[in-house]
């Protein structure tokens, strides 16, 4: 199973249908947005796939739109933040601006924690927790996305043009 993993699109509509082409031509088989969608827009260009996500520090205002079209299209709106099980693999998400919801998503113990916020992407280990942040498709120097091979675990960080 590979998911495709994308994060701070704030609204930029063509942009994140760009992103999701290349993640689905990476053959992502699902998507998870970690945060700051900022529009239901967004949920409904992501929801080609199985689609999970967070509410980001610019999604406060947009919370109920966001869970309304999380509703419409069959997506899973994890709130401020939330494990979701994959192949045998605990998966965190949470947005990243909130210590109270990362640890609280840690506390869980998941095997990888998915993160957005800072704009920049990375990849490392926090004890025995993988954390990754795919990047922003808004204000970074580039703009980027990820798909994780989950059996395999191996991660590749993609351009979005």
């Amino acid at each position: 199973m590979r998911i495709g993993i994308l994060s701070d699109t704030h609204d930029h509509l063509s942009r994140t249908r760009r992103a999701v082409e290349i993640l689905l031509a990476e053959g992502a088989d699902i998507l998870i947005h970690c945060g700051d969608l900022t529009s239901p827009d967004i949920v409904a260009v992501c929801a080609v796939r199985p689609f999970y996500f967070v509410f980001g520090n610019h999604d406060a205002d947009q919370a109920p739109e966001l869970r309304a079209a999380a509703a419409q299209t069959g997506s899973v709106c994890l709130e401020w933040g939330g494990i979701v099980e994959l192949e045998g693999k605990r998966v965190g998400v949470a947005h990243g601006h909130m210590t109270v919801d990362v640890r609280r998503v840690i506390a869980d113990r998941p095997d990888y924690l998915l993160t957005g916020h800072s704009h920049d992407k990375h990849d490392r280990m926090n004890g025995p927790i993988r954390r990754i942040n795919p990047g922003a498709l808004f204000r970074a120097d580039e703009f980027t996305v990820a798909v994780l091979d989950l059996p395999e675990g191996e991660l590749r960080f993609l351009n979005v043009e």
